[in-house]
């Protein structure tokens, strides 16, 4: 079978509240509304570049499912939205692998995780040294030859937050 080229957009959660007494369980704690308010911003910036997504893989968690649910609002139709174990903290690249070579016959993926997964992710995909940081709410573009990716990307853009919402507030 033909592996058609991939687009990833990895996508750390947005702003979360704090880790404390209130969310004893970090799986649980969620996007602030000022997160939420900035990722509105940042899918109108995604869709001033023409992004677009099949589906929308996410990590569990609260805070990465509310950044997935908040980025898929912004697209008509909305993209459906996965919940991806794989993507959680801790889970491994090999299960990642598996999860993406389940949807094989998908073109534009975003992903939804975590620090420092997003960024020990991207940098496996381009054969980087190191692992990119990812502010909150920044967005990564790679290029991969099929899924599951099997040889290296090619990073296309990496956008941090605050620019993704520029764009947004011009188009």
């Amino acid at each position: 079978m033909h592996n058609s080229p991939v687009t990833l957009y990895l996508v750390r959660h947005g702003l979360a509240e704090e880790r404390g007494d209130r969310f004893p369980d970090d799986s649980v704690r969620p996007l602030t509304g000022e997160g939420i308010g900035r990722l509105e911003e940042e899918a109108q910036g995604l869709r001033v570049l023409e992004v677009e997504f099949d589906e929308i893989l996410t990590s569990p968690y609260t805070r990465a499912r509310q950044t997935a649910e908040t980025l898929a609002r912004g697209w008509a139709p909305s993209p459906r939205v996965s919940d991806v174990d794989a993507l959680a903290p801790g889970a491994t690249f090999d299960d990642l692998l598996e999860a993406l070579g389940s949807r094989s016959g998908r073109r534009h993926l975003a992903l939804v995780g975590h620090e420092p997964d997003m960024g020990q992710l991207a940098a496996r995909l381009i054969g980087a040294r190191r692992a990119i940081a990812f502010k909150k709410g920044a967005v990564c573009c790679i290029e991969v030859p099929g899924l599951p990716p099997a040889g290296l990307g090619t990073l296309q853009w990496f956008l941090p937050p605050r620019i993704l919402r520029r764009i947004g507030r011009r188009g």
